[in-house]
């Protein structure tokens, strides 16, 4: 590089400096706004979740408790088609419904009203008849025998708003004959409702299938009864789906809402559980406030910081006429001093130690010269560095470059790479070696990591597949060499599929997890391995292990992964998370045309006839030396 060129790049050096710093800040306040913004997308996806898990719950409840009014309407209406409505059977019919209410809170009344609307049993003296109310129309006109749930109405006997749910029953010339009424209190559900804490300005309403608000949360009076047929939940198309997630305006109280959905697969009845976006991000937005003027203050320091830099810059313009020339020798000094220099005489010992010493090994310069080179070096590789050196020094070997631990001043060890050459005197003799040390600890330690990596599953921490693989190859030429027997278990996951598919992936990998834990806690053996296999299948190589010892570490894996108490609803095997294993074992110098593949066979058939006799249990197979005919004379 010239002179001019140089100085050419030193006029655009402030104003590259002035251009970092821009882009140093302009770097910090967009990182910083994404974190803000992602947290804010995390608050309300939390929430999301939060409204989805209490729209499920209430839904849930809705159904429950219009099946436990359906239940009696049904016992009602079979005594009603059977024996008919004298008044000796509406007496007894009356009396069981009057039981039926006050055993159960839920039930707000039950009744029993004749085909022209006329009450025949009721909670009280009700002059009125129903032939005009819609649910009493509904069943006149349809034959359909199945539960019809009606708008919310005002009761006549106290008038609480109640949603109705009857049935039709039929004379026995098949005729209409009246309906069985239940009914239940709006009030009930609200008050139910309040059990829910999702916030102070946040509310759950039951709303019927045409959309009219049959209860809610808070405020149940005064919007029960209104219609919300209008909005997008019944008119975008988008919308028209079981469950979801739905962010709106409110059209009841106009606050902005973030809500989930749920659709009752049972009933015409819709469950929006709801929050108020303001409230939910009322915490995040004051504390993304504070951040973010920690932030300008860090940016404002920075931009002050980077504006005395271009300006120190500016006046160093001034100066670099003078130093331009050197900058080349100045720029291979600072190249190099990031490694230690150090100069070995023929006694080994240390002639000299550049600066950099301090920084490698932790001592200056002064406290190792005069010292032996080879004293800090790990006791397992200085013979290897002693070798290099020797052979130097008898002139066999004029370079060489050898990695080592080195003991550290401050840290216990550090890994060093030093590349060493040799000295000669005018005479051409050997008087020493100059060796060039770097500190590649960070090298070393990702490389393990890497190994690590290499041979380990990532989500259980047991062996992987490729681990086992090469590890099971190894076992059984030990096992042939020293005429031992090799056990293998093959561990698989009851119904894990169902496990998933109820409870989600994450507990899918927790469950996992667990299993992987409470087999390697049986790994009582340095040189037993337990991996995973493949997906929820597990495996456990077990060296020197016959038969009945393989049987007994199987059942204990078995029975301990059972008392871990995973629970498993959808398992018919139990209700825990259990698994079957398949074991078997040889002895590969007996059997001398097998295989290591013979071995996971056998293992693997073991493990499906556990499957296909019922999960849970363990089978071990005595196939191995079936699989192949045995060596001849053994």
């Amino acid at each position: 590089m010239n002179v001019a060129s140089l100085r050419a790049g030193w006029s655009r050096l402030p104003l590259r400096a002035a251009a970092f710093v821009v882009l140093t800040c302009v770097a910090i306040l967009g990182v910083s706004g994404w974190r803000e913004w992602t947290a804010r997308d995390q608050v309300l996806r939390g929430a999301e979740t939060e409204m989805a898990n209490v729209a499920r719950s209430l839904t849930q409840h809705a159904e429950d408790s219009l099946d436990l009014l359906d239940s009696g309407v049904v016992g009602v209406v079979s005594r009603l088609e059977i024996d008919g409505t004298d008044p000796s059977t509406i007496a007894k019919l009356g009396s069981i419904l009057d039981a039926r209410k006050k055993a159960v809170a839920r039930i707000h009344s039950l009744a029993i009203i004749d085909d022209q609307g006329n009450w025949l049993t009721s909670p009280g003296a009700i002059a009125s008849t129903l032939s005009d109310d819609t649910f009493f129309r509904h069943h006149q006109l349809s034959p359909k025998r199945e539960a019809y749930v009606g708008h919310p109405v005002k009761s006549l006997l106290d008038g609480q708003s109640i949603v109705t749910l009857s049935r039709r029953f039929n004379k026995p010339d098949g005729s209409f004959g009246g309906v069985v009424l239940a009914t239940i209190s709006a009030g009930y559900l609200s008050h139910f409702y309040e059990q829910f804490e999702i916030g102070r300005n946040s509310s759950i309403a039951l709303v019927h299938g045409d959309g009219l608000i049959i209860a809610r949360n808070p405020s149940n009076e005064r919007f029960v009864g209104r219609s919300v047929a209008d909005g997008p939940l019944f008119r975008d198309p988008s919308l028209q789906r079981p469950s979801g997630v739905y962010h709106f305006k409110s059209p009841l109280d106009g606050a902005q809402r973030v809500s989930f959905f749920k659709r009752s697969s049972s009933y015409p009845l819709l469950v929006l559980a709801t929050v108020d976006k303001d409230e939910l991000l009322a915490p995040w937005r004051a504390a993304a406030i504070s951040r973010m003027l920690y932030v300008l203050a860090l940016v404002m320091l920075i931009a002050i910081i980077g504006a005395v830099l271009v300006r120190q810059l500016q006046r160093g313009q001034r100066m670099a006429a003078a130093l331009i020339e050197k900058e080349a020798h100045f720029r291979l000094l600072a190249e190099g001093s990031s490694d230690m220099v150090t100069r070995i005489g023929l006694d080994e010992r240390l002639r000299y130690v550049s600066p950099s010493s301090n920084r490698v090994v932790g001592w200056r310069p002064n406290q190792l010269i005069g010292t032996e080179a080879l004293a800090g070096i790990h006791s397992e590789d200085r013979p290897h560095v002693q070798a290099i050196i020797d052979a130097m020094k008898r002139g066999e070997t004029e370079e060489a470059r050898v990695t080592y631990r080195n003991v550290h001043r401050q840290k216990s060890e550090v890994w060093l790479e030093s590349t060493m050459h040799v000295t000669r005197k005018e005479n051409g003799t050997v008087d020493g070696v100059v060796a060039i040390s770097r500190d590649i600890t960070e090298q070393k330690n990702l490389e393990t990591r890497l190994e690590t990596l290499a041979i380990e599953d990532s989500l259980t921490g047991l062996a992987n597949r490729r681990r086992f693989d090469e590890r099971l190859k190894e076992e059984w030429a030990r096992a042939y060499r020293d005429r031992s027997s090799l056990g293998l278990l093959m561990i698989d996951v009851d119904h894990f599929k169902a496990y998933n598919d109820e409870y989600g992936h994450p507990a899918g990998d927790a469950c996992l997890r667990v299993v992987a834990k409470t087999i390697a806690a049986e790994v009582q053996r340095g040189g037993d391995l337990a991996a995973r296999y493949g997906g929820e299948e597990f495996a456990m190589l077990l060296p020197n292990t016959d038969a009945a010892g393989c049987a007994r570490l199987g059942e204990r894996i078995r029975n301990a992964i059972r008392d871990a108490g995973l629970v498993h609803a959808s398992n018919p095997a139990g209700p825990c998370v259990t698994v079957s294993v398949g074991g078997a074992a040889c002895r590969p110098a007996v059997e001398r045309t097998a295989g290591t593949s013979s071995l996971v066979e056998a293992a693997d058939r073991a493990l499906y006839a556990a499957k296909d006799a019922g999960r849970d249990r363990l089978m071990m197979s005595g196939e191995v030396m079936n699989l192949l005919p045995r060596a001849s004379g053994q």
